[in-house]
């Protein structure tokens, strides 16, 4: 599959840059933390870039941000849509707060309570959905249609790659060239906008899209190129229950990305209590990908390592089943 014009990569590295200063003053700079404890377990030096600190809880601000910013007046009159199981959500629900935008975003009803109650916190209204009956892109849409409003989806939009992108680009201008590069996938946002920035940036840099075993549509779409789609798939990792990588996102990370991989779900959880014990953060099960990756083999560390964790939004009930153990 070609890339189309617009999303070259050229263009596209053009836009994070530009991104990167719309953010400025409004995105955290976040942290890159190291663990010595796996530097001598994987033979590597390897980097955490902690989106987890993010505003929000996760990297999704950047996008959200970007896109809404470039709205245009008469676009913020009329609102914003969305659809989130919960980051993306917070960060449109936040961004609309700061820039007097009415926001409207649809969530399943199996979101996680914490993220739904930042959401509402932050100003928006929430349309509950049935995800096993309910189509949330068609939802959206109706309500776009009905009231005019301005759809921001949560990765399949070039100012929304472009500011995911933003954090890739601040992590190597931190810490120099990479040999290799962990992003969990999802819908492939930040997947995409990660290797556009590491491939201007650092070349010879591998790129590597983490997603969980029940959730592999990426995986498979990279690997057959042809579009896979997965619906929603039973993972704890709930950020990465889309059901397919993008029009625009599935193209760039053809072009872009070098590898795929996939992680059970103990591994997800091992990953999530590492971070906890070993490095004392809190880190989401989909931002935990990475870290799954090389603990259960699926990757190995080469180099200079880093690994994108991508939030840190998770709810308490969870959290209590992954550190007993119990997680059905």
């Amino acid at each position: 599959m070609t890339v189309e014009p617009d999303h070259r990569p050229e263009p596209m590295f053009e836009k994070i840059k530009a991104a990167a200063k719309q953010l400025t003053g409004h995105a955290h700079i976040t942290p890159v933390l190291t663990s010595r404890t796996l530097n001598r377990k994987f033979g590597a030096e390897i980097y955490f870039k902690c989106e987890n600190f993010q505003r929000i809880g996760a990297f999704k601000f950047r996008g959200a941000y970007v896109a809404a910013s470039n709205l245009s007046d008469a676009e913020r009159k009329r609102g914003i849509v969305t659809y989130s199981s919960g980051n993306h959500a917070q960060a449109v629900a936040l961004v609309g707060r700061i820039l007097g935008i009415q926001t409207v975003v649809v969530m399943p009803s199996n979101a996680p309570s914490t993220k739904r109650s930042a959401t509402e916190a932050y100003g928006a209204r929430v349309v509950e959905y049935d995800p096993e009956v309910s189509s949330r892109d068609h939802i959206a849409r109706e309500l776009q249609s009905e009231h005019g409003y301005t759809l921001i989806p949560p990765y399949d939009h070039p100012d929304v790659i472009a500011g995911q992108g933003t954090a890739a680009m601040e992590l190597l201008e931190k810490i120099g060239p990479l040999d290799q590069l962990l992003v969990p996938c999802g819908g492939g946002g930040l997947l995409s906008g990660s290797a556009i920035a590491a491939k201007a940036l650092a070349p010879a840099c591998e790129v590597i899209g983490i997603e969980p075993e029940t959730a592999d549509d990426a995986n498979r779409s990279y690997y057959s190129g042809r579009l896979h789609t997965v619906h929603n798939p039973p993972t704890i990792a709930d950020g990465t229950r889309t059901p397919s990588l993008g029009n625009i996102t599935f193209p760039l990370v053809l072009e872009h990305v070098d590898a795929m991989a996939t992680v059970p779900e103990e591994a997800i959880m091992e990953a999530v209590r590492f971070f906890l014990y070993r490095m004392k953060i809190v880190v989401e099960p989909s931002g935990a990908l990475g870290l799954a990756a090389l603990l259960c083999d699926s990757v190995r560390p080469s180099g200079r390592t880093a690994i994108m964790v991508s939030g840190g939004n998770i709810d308490a009930v969870t959290m209590m089943e992954i550190l007993q153990g119990n997680r059905k």
